[in-house]
């Protein structure tokens, strides 16, 4: 499979990150003072290309599929659940919903390959606010008897995802999901892409106790014997992957690729980076990590990635909750930037030469 990903350029500016460095540096602090804030302020201008970032028309878009592996009982959840949870979010119930309004995120659900119409009753050509149809298949095939998705599906799923950016306002894009059974497709992806052994990546999911947990790592294990010759990343993700990954890798692609700042929520958002990455490795300098999953994998995910995540509650619901939660940390950094005073306009005395050599 070829990839139809954009090439990326080095946002890394010489000249963009000195005179960022120095203004942080020049704020009305000790250097340093404000953390890993102090980074995200930096990496949030250098994305942006500006001393002064703003945030523009956040955009927090879930990304729902159903998952044919879900049939072999790696969920405690019936596949049901992925079509409900999607009129969840579009009643405004679920707790991305209330973390979007809390947060002023524009929510948008994207049915990537529910096996659901969600049109069903309406009119002809009608839509429904909050919702895009963007089907590539009717679900996922069950990837322990063939390959989750063909390779046009998949190229079809990636391309409706680069679509769908590009037609979102904005700056900033918030990745959430939704999906039975994505936490083994998520699995999956890191096991063959990082070369770790399935039981190191395979967690509780959607909360499987510790033999239903075991009964999944066997049965992912069958789903890598199988693809045992597949290798190359975008034949993993079309092998084992979800019609919402492979979307979500679309979109981040585009993403990144517009320089627009990605803030990506857990497991499955993440796993989704895992196959941006192979594929550019430039993505990752537009991706902010929310949080560290509760998922086992996870911590795997971002050591491959070399990566630090902004919180770790433990959290482990996807839907995007995670990026929600994270987003006033990079409103907070823009602010310091574009509004904390320096020495010299707050007539604040820097520290003393005498002081600076007596710590030299």
């Amino acid at each position: 499979m070829n990839t139809i990903a954009p090439q990326l350029t080095d946002i890394r500016d010489a000249a963009n990150t000195l005179a960022l460095q120095h203004k942080l540096d020049n704020k009305t602090k000790p250097q340093g003072s404000l953390g890993r804030i102090e980074a995200l302020a930096l990496q949030l201008g250098q994305i942006l290309g500006t001393e002064n970032p703003v945030l523009d028309q956040p955009q927090m878009v879930v990304f729902a599929a159903d998952h044919g592996l879900a049939a072999r009982g790696v969920s405690a959840f019936p596949s049901d659940v992925t079509w409900q949870m999607v009129e969840n979010f579009l009643a405004g119930g679920a707790a991305v919903s209330v973390l979007a309004r809390q947060h002023g995120l524009a929510l948008t659900v994207v049915d990537c390959g529910v096996k659901h119409d969600f049109l069903a009753g309406l009119p002809a050509g009608a839509t429904r606010a909050g919702l895009q149809v963007r089907k590539a298949a009717l679900g996922t095939a069950d990837a322990s008897a063939q390959a989750a998705m063909t390779p046009a599906q998949c190229q079809q799923a990636i391309a409706h995802g680069r679509e769908m950016v590009q037609g979102l306002p904005g700056n900033a894009l918030l990745l959430g999901e939704m999906g039975i059974g994505n936490t083994s497709a998520a699995s999956l992806l890191l096991s063959r892409l990082a070369a770790l052994d399935i039981a190191q990546c395979t967690g509780a999911g959607t909360g499987l106790d510790a033999p239903a947990v075991q009964r999944k790592t066997d049965i992912l294990r069958e789903v890598l014997a199988r693809h045992a010759d597949v290798h190359a990343p975008l034949d993993v993700l079309a092998a084992m992957g979800g019609l919402e990954i492979a979307t979500m890798v679309g979109a981040l692609l585009q993403a990144a690729h517009e320089r627009r700042v990605v803030v990506v929520d857990g497991f499955i958002a993440t796993s989704a980076v895992l196959v941006a990455h192979a594929l550019q490795p430039l993505v990752l300098q537009r991706c902010v990590f929310a949080h560290r999953s509760g998922e086992r994998g996870h911590e795997f995910m971002l050591q491959h990635l070399g990566v630090q995540a902004l919180l770790d509650l433990g959290l482990r619901l996807g839907e995007g909750s995670g990026a929600a939660l994270a987003w006033p940390l990079l409103q907070s950094a823009c602010a310091i930037l574009r509004e904390m005073a320096s020495f010299d306009s707050a007539g604040v005395a820097e520290k003393s030469a005498a002081d600076q050599d007596a710590l030299a």
